[in-house]
């Protein structure tokens, strides 16, 4: 039952993170990490791809052992929210509303980021793996 409803759901936040890539406003770490955690628990195949990844993988394991992402990965994130969210919300959109709803979710993202534990060593930690 769990890898009927786990594995879609794995598909379903790595579809999120990959938005969450692609648009400023939504952040994409987090669903990655959920997206990670549910392959672990039904589908050995999807989770170790994600492991491989050059880019997700280290942070997927520092997230496992640590509960940690490095500070390199919260300035990229941060700077690229703030850069094409705000071009975003100032140049491509006009009506007051939408900008103030993408404003909260970059405010979201932002908040989630942020409190999220920093790892203190990422380089030692990603040799780990």
């Amino acid at each position: 039952m769990k890898q009927k409803l786990y594995k879609p759901l794995g598909f379903l936040f790595l579809g999120l993170a990959i938005v969450g890539i692609l648009l400023p406003v939504l952040p994409g770490t987090p669903f990655l990490l959920l997206s990670a955690w549910f392959f672990a628990r039904s589908s050995e195949k999807w989770y170790q791809r994600l492991l491989r990844n050059e880019v997700f993988g280290p942070m997927i394991r520092n997230w496992e052992r640590n509960h940690c992402i490095s500070c390199r990965t919260k300035l990229v994130a941060l700077i690229c929210m703030v850069l094409a969210g705000g071009a975003s919300i100032l140049f491509a959109v006009q009506d007051t509303r939408i900008q103030i709803g993408a404003l909260c979710l970059m405010a979201i993202g932002v908040i989630t980021l942020l409190s999220i534990k920093t790892c203190e060593n990422p380089a030692e930690l990603d040799q780990q793996g």
